[in-house]
């Protein structure tokens, strides 16, 4: 009798490896795909936390200068009513954005927008900031990120 020593798989093994594999492959692909997604929404939402950050840092600072005007890292911040404005020498110099965003300044006290570069629509993943309309009365920074993020 001859003996067969076995030298790789046999084509029923290699079958079921790669149906196991393509298996596991149909599950973790969406879970990647949104990830990105999420990832963009977490952009957003840190950015709205880093505008109310810096309107309150700027408001503190020129209260503690008595109403003059506030310097925030070397640049000059155009203020309105306590708070900076959102014209473009205004909250934009108050915070340092990375360039995921696109600024578009309102007039002085109206609504300044970033919009997120890489989403999808992007339109649909912004972050608004209303000056303040009153002494006293802060800010409104609103992020909008279910349309297109």
């Amino acid at each position: 009798m001859k003996s067969y020593q076995s030298r790789g798989f046999t084509l029923i093994e290699l079958v079921v490896v790669i149906t196991i594999l393509a298996i596991l492959a149909a599950f973790a692909i969406p879970k990647f795909i949104s990830l990105s997604t999420q990832a963009r929404v977490a952009t957003v939402n840190a950015l709205a936390g880093t505008l109310r950050s810096g309107a309150a840092l700027a408001h503190s600072l020129s209260m503690a200068n008595g109403g003059a005007a506030v310097v925030m890292e070397g640049a000059a911040v155009t203020m309105l009513n306590g708070y900076p404005d959102s014209v473009a020498g205004g909250i934009a110099s108050a915070v340092n954005v990375s360039a995921d965003f696109t600024y578009a300044p309102g007039a002085s006290g109206a609504v300044g927008t970033w919009t997120a570069v890489n989403a999808t629509t992007p339109t649909g993943c912004t972050v608004t900031y209303l000056p303040a309309t009153a002494a006293g009365v802060a800010p409104v920074v609103v992020a909008t990120n279910v349309g297109g993020c």
